[in-house]
């Protein structure tokens, strides 16, 4: 609460839905950078464990989506099997690019909002 009344009360509103898109379209390029996976081994019935390629359909799946009246930027990938890559399986090990992603853009994004507050 205290954010946005700060936010009110000192910035133009517009400039911090300018500020959400900018880097909620930075995240979503620096996922989709960090999305490249180098495949897994997979067990197949009668035929035992099988190495699988990359096909790029979760890095092609990130997206962006502005929500909230232009206040909320979800970006993230559509993929069903997204999780398993983030974190893993007991056949697979991580290859994370969600948190990885999300750490490195967090920073930039508050310290914005935090110069609109000025």
């Amino acid at each position: 609460k205290e954010l946005q009344w700060r936010l009110k009360k000192s910035a133009d509103l517009d400039d911090v839905k300018r500020t959400v898109k900018k880097h909620g379209a930075a995240l979503q390029r620096e996922m989709q950078r960090k999305a490249d996976f180098r495949g897994h081994m997979e067990y197949v019935k009668g035929e035992g464990l099988k190495f699988v390629a990359p096909t790029g359909k979760t890095k092609g799946s990130i997206g962006l989506e502005i929500e909230g009246g232009g206040f909320v930027a979800s970006v993230g990938p559509t993929t069903e099997y997204s999780e398993y890559l983030e974190y893993g399986t007991r056949f697979m090990e991580s290859q994370p690019f969600i948190g990885p992603a999300l750490e490195a853009q967090k920073d930039k994004f508050i310290a914005e909002l935090k110069e609109l507050m000025r």
